[in-house]
């Protein structure tokens, strides 16, 4: 067939020229889609011809510019317009698009931007509280907040009452729900000792006499503090070491429970036995166990 009998059609948003077949054309009265740009025209109406012009008929621009150029491609390039009746919407695929899902049988489906919607926002609509959780909560926070503020009563008792007199008669109520007891603080910085002598006993052999001051710097009452004595030989090595409860040192009428004065001191004499052992120094420390 030459080419003044075949027939050709143009798209009209790309300019690509397509051969065609009145078949093909009368498939949908000539609605068409183009296979390149995917614009939809009339194949009858964009019919062109691809013969020669004579060189006279020509303007002078077209002769130097020599023959047209066009992109010619096959009918099989055109798609029909699907009959509208009938007609599915044609899914458009990405391969970096998070909507496109494929099913257990390995097809694709597509999902809409309603369905994504719905998917994202259906599932996570906020849960009203029913009236028994608000209930539940009623009673839970004061609770809670009870317990915290026991324990903190439990942990700083003797502080509390130490420094706030006014609230022992309270903390000794609340102790004996809890089972337990309020005491003088116990505070090692405000203790010191002021003076101490070790001394052997001329009625007694082997047996020494400890002295000693200690002071509470303290404005309040605080713990009796247990000793540390500790024997050294002539280099300064221990040879024997022991500490000392209050019970062990106090004397008889101290009220231990009541913990040293503010600004007092408790004087201590102590005799310790130390004929298993040959000593030339002591140190004598203050600690709470």
């Amino acid at each position: 067939m030459s080419t003044v009998d075949e027939k050709y059609t143009r798209c009209p948003g790309c300019l690509t020229v397509f051969r065609v077949t009145p078949a093909q054309l009368a498939l949908r009265d000539g609605q068409v889609r183009c296979g390149h740009c995917r614009t939809v025209f009339n194949g009858y109406a964009q019919m062109i011809s691809l013969a020669p012009l004579p060189r006279e008929s020509m303007e002078p621009d077209d002769l130097a510019l020599g023959p047209p150029t066009v992109t010619l491609r096959s009918a099989r390039a055109l798609d029909p317009v699907p009959d509208s009746s009938r007609a599915i919407p044609e899914p458009s695929f990405r391969t970096d698009a998070p909507d496109v899902t494929r099913t257990p049988k390995g097809t694709i489906r597509t999902i809409t931007d309603t369905d994504a919607a719905q998917r994202f926002t259906s599932d996570k609509r906020p849960r009203q509280k029913t009236r028994l959780e608000r209930r539940m909560w009623a009673v839970a926070v004061p609770v809670l907040v009870a317990l915290l503020i026991g324990q903190a009563l439990f942990h700083f008792r003797d502080a509390l009452a130490a420094h706030w007199p006014a609230s022992k008669p309270g903390l000794t109520l609340f102790c004996r729900a809890a089972g337990c007891a309020i005491r003088p603080p116990r505070d090692i910085a405000g203790l010191a000792i002021d003076a101490s002598d070790l001394q052997t006993d001329p009625a007694h052999k082997g047996l020494l006499i400890l002295s000693a001051t200690i002071r509470n710097r303290a404005t309040i009452a605080l713990a009796y503090p247990y000793l540390e004595l500790t024997l050294t030989d002539s280099n300064d090595q221990v040879v024997v070491r022991r500490a000392l409860a209050p019970s062990e040192y106090a004397s008889g009428t101290a009220e231990i429970t009541n913990g040293i004065p503010a600004n007092g001191e408790l004087l201590v004499k102590l005799f310790v036995d130390a004929s298993a052992t040959t000593q030339a120094g002591y140190r004598l420390y203050l600690f709470y166990p």
